[in-house]
């Protein structure tokens, strides 16, 4: 009797360990599913906003990424679809957006995730339209040839998941970032 209750006592322990190790596992592959999903949200959806603030592009793309109450909150956005955008007197062609994920947390059974992040665009290709050149000099004085620098910043953003997808819900300004040019 001795033996037969070591010997379940062994394979209660074992099959404890091994469901645990199981266990981690699963939550481990949730948590990077979730990380990698929320970092492709945040690096597409924020570099569609910049393009569209900076090249005149359609706003329609962004509720792929951003819920509708925070695109209306947004007060970059809503000056550039108002024409008002510093970007106006610029004929852009490209940008150089980077954006770096620093911490990220996630359950895998929630559906609202809290990350920081730094975003940046060093490089800015684009040139001032000819028609707007007296009115770009007037404002912006020497290097008007030139499109204004954007102001990076470190982020910090709560996304939700809604019909299996992530959404960004809110971005909140943390700390301004200068920019190396490179």
């Amino acid at each position: 009797m001795e033996k037969l209750r070591r010997f379940v006592w062994y394979l209660a322990g074992r099959l404890f360990l091994i469901l645990a190790v199981f266990s981690l596992c699963v939550v481990t592959l949730y948590y990077a599913m979730n990380a990698t999903n929320i970092y492709i949200v945040l690096k597409d959806g924020m570099a569609k906003r910049a393009q569209v603030i900076m090249m005149d592009e359609s706003p329609e793309e962004l509720t792929k990424f951003f819920q509708g109450s925070y695109l209306q909150r947004d007060e970059n956005l809503m000056l550039a679809i108002d024409g008002k955008s510093p970007y106006t007197y610029y004929t852009v062609r490209g940008i150089d957006h980077r954006l770096s994920m620093t911490w990220m947390w996630c359950w895998p059974w929630e559906s609202t995730a809290r990350v920081h992040f730094t975003e940046t665009i060093p490089r800015i290709d684009g040139r001032v339209n000819g028609s707007y050149a007296e009115a770009a000099q007037a404002l912006y004085g020497e290097g008007y040839e030139s499109p204004p620098r954007w102001q990076g910043g470190k982020y910090t953003a709560t996304l939700v998941k809604e019909n299996g997808q992530w959404h960004i819900r809110s971005i909140a300004l943390v700390e301004l970032v200068e920019e190396d040019a490179r």
